[in-house]
């Protein structure tokens, strides 16, 4: 059983974060089932971001921080939330994990963003997003280690 969790979740975090869309082989159900599934998180996602995807606030018309407003232009809300746990872990856990770490923990999420990986927040793996610059990844590591738990 605990195989079968192990690779819906990963089947789940490459399906949602643009992996291989080969049709026609025996995995095209669970494909298909766990892009329903990233499709519903995703929307339950962007729901729970803070900020919408033409750079304002939930609460009506307040400009985000352009952290968030990355966040809500990439795929980021697929496997994350603010305040819960989806995927990957909720972005107010990461803040309070690396609560007090300076300034060298913002180029550590910066790498990690980009280059993606495994092992801090269990074993699945996050993956990479190398088509985000350096600078937008360190901003989005900012606002994430700017979140607080509600």
């Amino acid at each position: 059983m605990k195989k079968v969790f192990i690779v819906l979740g990963l089947s789940l975090v490459v399906a949602a974060c643009g992996g291989n869309k080969s049709g026609g082989d025996s995995s095209a159900d669970s494909t298909s089932a766990a892009n329903q599934t990233a499709a519903t998180a995703e929307s339950s996602a962007a729901q729970d971001t803070a900020a919408s995807h033409d750079g304002t606030d939930k609460a009506g018309g307040t400009p985000a921080a352009p952290g968030a407003q990355l966040i809500a232009k990439s795929d980021c809300s697929t496997c994350h939330k603010e305040q819960q746990k989806i995927v990957g872990p909720a972005f107010a856990d990461v803040a309070e994990k690396y609560k007090g770490k300076g300034d060298a923990i913002v180029d550590t999420l910066a790498n990690k963003i980009i280059k993606g990986g495994s092992g801090n927040w269990g074993t699945t793996p996050m993956v990479g997003h190398p088509s985000i610059s350096m600078d937008d990844a360190r901003t989005i590591a900012k606002y994430i280690l700017s979140v607080k738990k509600q």
